[in-house]
C-alpha cells in the first residue's frame, strides 16, 4: 500500500509537523546526570579520584579568597590605626615643643618661687694644673 510518487508531483507539507530536534552532547550529558543514569557508568567510578581532586582544589581556592579578604581587612584597619597614631603622634609632638620654649617653662616655674636671672649663663674656663692645686689646698686642714 505504498503509494507511488509520480514525478513532479509534490506531496503537500504539514505545517503542524516540526523536525526532531537533535539533543546536543551537552545537553545529553545533563539530561543523563538529571535521570541518574551517570552515575551508573564505569566512567564515573574511574573519574572519582579527578573529582575529589577537582573538589579539594575547589575548597582550597574558595578558603585562600575568603583569607586573602580577611587579611586586606585587617590590612585596611591597621593602616586606619596608624595614621590615628601618627596624627597623634604629630599632634603631641607640637605640644611638647610648645611646652619646652623658655617662655612656657618659665611661665609654669614662677609658681614655684624659681624665677630667671637678669644676668644670662658664661662658661667657667679653668687649667687642669690649678684646679689639682685648689682641690689639694681645700683637702689639707
Amino acid at each position: 500500500m505504498e503509494k507511488d510518487k509520480t514525478p513532479g508531483i509534490e506531496e503537500p507539507v504539514n505545517e503542524n509537523v516540526r523536525p526532531a530536534k537533535k539533543v546536543s552532547r551537552i545537553g545529553n550529558f545533563f539530561h543523563n546526570i538529571i535521570i541518574g543514569e551517570y552515575f551508573v557508568r564505569d566512567s564515573f567510578f574511574r573519574n572519582i579520584p579527578y573529582l575529589g581532586y577537582l573538589t579539594i582544589l575547589a575548597i582550597i581556592y574558595i578558603s585562600n579568597s575568603y583569607y586573602a579578604e580577611k587579611t586586606f581587612l585587617q590590612i585596611e584597619t591597621i593602616n586606619k590605626e596608624m595614621k590615628e597614631i601618627k596624627f597623634h603622634h604629630i599632634s603631641s609632638r607640637s605640644e611638647l615643643m610648645f611646652h619646652s620654649r623658655q617662655t612656657e617653662i618659665a611661665k609654669r616655674v614662677i609658681k614655684t618661687g624659681l624665677h630667671t636671672p637678669p644676668v644670662p649663663p658664661y662658661k667657667i674656663f679653668y687649667d687642669k694644673d690649678t684646679l689639682k692645686t685648689i682641690v689639694q689646698e681645700e683637702d689639707q686642714p
